[in-house]
């Protein structure tokens, strides 16, 4: 039974994880160019998506293996570096472009989501197993827990993308500088994460 309690809670803890600064500073650079709410959820959905699948076949794989094999320091400064492109890219486009609903835009949100999940499945994994000693109840904990950060993140992709709806009327300028002002934190947020895990 003292094995169950924590999966009960799984899904309340991963929404919890998908409010994560480095998350959310990423999601923000990715739908504050989204005209319409739903098609920034369809990204909140296809990021949870990604780390989900990340979280659970590389948690799997280390639970069954019983090996750790990574230095999560390593992969959360390769987030570092990924955010900084996203700032870049973010920056860089044509000030006039929207997103259209493609799949292809979608997928560059799953990378996204698959990026994340690598850099905490190490952390997470370990965490997991010093509580649940039974390894497909540990697996079971890592599909509930990305469950839950599949709905947070639906829930914070659909409220960064409010200001940018055509509804709110933000002037142009306005949505200019909120596009760059995200995307300068994703930078900086990068930087900050590539100095604290290997400078």
């Amino acid at each position: 039974m003292e094995e169950v309690l924590p999966i009960l809670f799984a899904a309340v803890v991963g929404m919890g994880h998908a409010f994560e600064a480095d998350h959310l500073i990423a999601m923000s650079a990715i739908v504050n160019k989204r005209d319409s709410m739903l098609l920034a959820a369809r990204d909140g959905l296809y990021w949870g998506l990604g780390h989900t699948t990340t979280i659970v076949v590389v948690g799997a794989v280390i639970m069954l293996s019983k090996t750790l094999v990574f230095n999560s320091g390593y992969f959360e400064a390769a987030i570092g570096v990924m955010l900084i492109l996203v700032g870049i890219l973010r920056l860089s486009s044509n000030k006039k472009q929207r997103y259209s609903p493609g799949r292809s835009k979608y997928s560059y949100a799953y990378m996204i989501g698959l990026a994340h999940g690598l850099a905490g499945s190490g952390a997470l994994v370990l965490l997991v197993m010093s509580e649940i000693a039974d390894v497909y109840l540990g697996i079971l904990y890592l599909l509930i827990f990305g469950i839950g950060s599949i709905a947070g993140m639906l829930i914070a992709a659909s409220l960064f993308s409010i200001p940018f709806t055509p509804r709110m009327k933000i002037n142009q300028k306005i949505r200019e500088l909120a596009v760059g002002l995200s995307s300068l934190l994703c930078i900086i947020y990068g930087g900050w994460m590539i100095y604290v895990n290997i400078g």
